[in-house]
């Protein structure tokens, strides 16, 4: 039998409770995708709230995530993708432009006063595309839950007590090994 100090007691018993801690959804816990877990999931509800506008010459699809609002344009006959063009958009009294990414291929907002307009509730949106001699007007509503707003917070604390349990896990290791090595284990 192999005798235990104190502090390797400790460490294993850390390291029990993490393992274990992994397996078990508490209430506001998360799944992969970020979700609550003690809550009844959305059926296939996309991870952000989204729109769709087109007209005859271009099509649109734009995300609203943590921080931005991320655009991809296209032609509707071909499906090539509108690149460097200057886009607007507006909601209500509220207006902002888009930076291109080029290495993305898509366009962001990030104008904080815009996105906090953007809050719970439903939004007319208006995009005013100019993509070199063409011009067009893009309008569609974004549906914004209030749980997509909701879930805005980060998680440091249980990562520093996941990573301070895997310590504690590792030093009653080592302290084992050392034991062992040194001829004190039986």
């Amino acid at each position: 039998m192999i005798r235990l100090a104190p502090i390797q007691r400790a460490a294993l018993a850390a390291a029990s409770l993490t393992l274990a801690a992994g397996t078990l959804a508490a209430p506001g816990a998360h799944g992969p995708d970020g979700e609550h877990l003690d809550q009844a999931a959305a059926p296939l509800a996309a991870p952000h709230p989204r729109l769709e506008a087109s007209t005859e010459a271009f099509e649109l699809v734009a995300e609203l995530r943590a921080g931005e609002l991320v655009i991809l344009i296209d032609r509707w006959e071909s499906n090539e993708p509108v690149l460097d063009a200057r886009l607007g958009v507006q909601s209500g009294s509220h207006e902002a432009q888009a930076e291109f990414r080029a290495e993305r291929g898509d366009y962001v907002v990030r104008d904080p006063a815009f996105l906090a307009a953007l809050g719970a509730g439903e939004h007319a949106l208006v995009f005013a595309l100019a993509a070199g001699a063409e011009a067009d007007l893009l309008d569609a509503v974004l549906v914004v839950p209030a749980a997509a707003r909701a879930h805005d917070h980060d998680h440091r604390l249980e990562l520093a007590a996941g990573a301070g349990a895997g310590v504690l896990a590792l030093a009653g290791a080592v302290l084992l090994w050392r034991r062992r090595a040194a001829g004190g284990g039986r």
